[in-house]
């Protein structure tokens, strides 16, 4: 669709919304549709505008945290549209309803908001403030206010704490590859005795030469204790315990006689 026409709709919503009197109300509106993103649509833009200048254009409403402009990565010049992100959502709302449609040096642009926006790619051509830009994006950063109570002598002791820092990871990075061959401060270490179970450590792998204790399996089914066992250790005894039992029992001879049951004479 052309974008004069699109921008007509919209401007043909918001003044809908003010003759049904649910203007500013956002749950109503169609701006409830981008309630979860800070983003907008700029297009039609003068190609000779920057970064610098359209946040400042675009900040009467909002803060503004991050901006991509495109252009060409041939030239390095703007294609007319960029994206921009503002800190508070609700000032995406006044930017697309006040900025919409206005001329902006002799040209029309277009504001609408992005209901998910896609982070650009990275490129290893673009230059280093573009990445820094992706990176960082271009909120203001907070200003270190220093208290007057604090004396010059524990900022000092700061510094030069965070000077010894730095200066301790430059040397670990230049001495990382060196290798030490003062093998005389290490000879104390190489000649000096060690036992075959300190050397080896309480590994049975390492028992060169030595008779393993086997261990003499239990001939018969033992007893557990029923207070510390485990509830299958005693099912398992319970089991063996009935095997055993079974075969014993079927093992002996039984000299009972049969039974004799009392029957009544009307039933022989």
């Amino acid at each position: 669709m052309n974008p004069l026409t699109n921008i007509k709709n919209q401007n043909k919503l918001n003044e809908r919304e003010l003759k049904l009197g649910i203007a500013g109300d956002l749950r109503k509106s169609w701006h409830q549709k981008y309630k979860d993103s800070a983003w907008i649509y700029i297009g039609g833009l003068p190609y000779d505008l920057t970064e610098g200048d359209i946040i400042t254009v675009f900040s009467q409403f909002g803060e503004v945290i991050n901006i991509n402009l495109l252009r060409h990565a041939d030239t390095g010049k703007s294609r007319g549209f960029c994206f921009l992100c503002y800190e508070d959502q609700r000032s995406t709302v006044l930017a697309v309803d006040n900025l919409n449609g206005i001329t902006l040096l002799k040209r029309v642009i277009r504001v609408d908001h992005v209901e998910q926006y896609k982070v650009p790619k990275y490129r290893e051509g673009a230059d280093e403030e573009t990445k820094r830009l992706w990176e960082e994006g271009c909120a203001p950063k907070p200003i270190r206010r220093i208290d007057k109570n604090i004396s010059q002598s524990k900022l000092e002791d700061e510094n030069d704490a965070k000077n010894k820092v730095v200066s301790l990871k430059k040397l670990m990075k230049k001495t990382a590859g060196n290798v030490d061959m003062d093998w005389k401060e290490q000879s104390k270490f190489l000649d000096k005795s060690v036992k075959e179970e300190n050397f080896y450590g309480p590994n049975k792998h390492f028992s060169f030469g030595k008779k393993n204790d086997v261990i003499e399996e239990p001939t018969h089914n033992p007893r557990p204790d029923f207070e510390k066992a485990d509830w299958r250790d005693i099912e398992i005894w319970k089991e063996i315990r009935e095997r055993e039992k079974a075969e014993q029992g079927g093992s002996k001879k039984c000299d009972w006689k049969q039974e004799e049951h009392y029957i009544s004479s009307r039933y022989r």
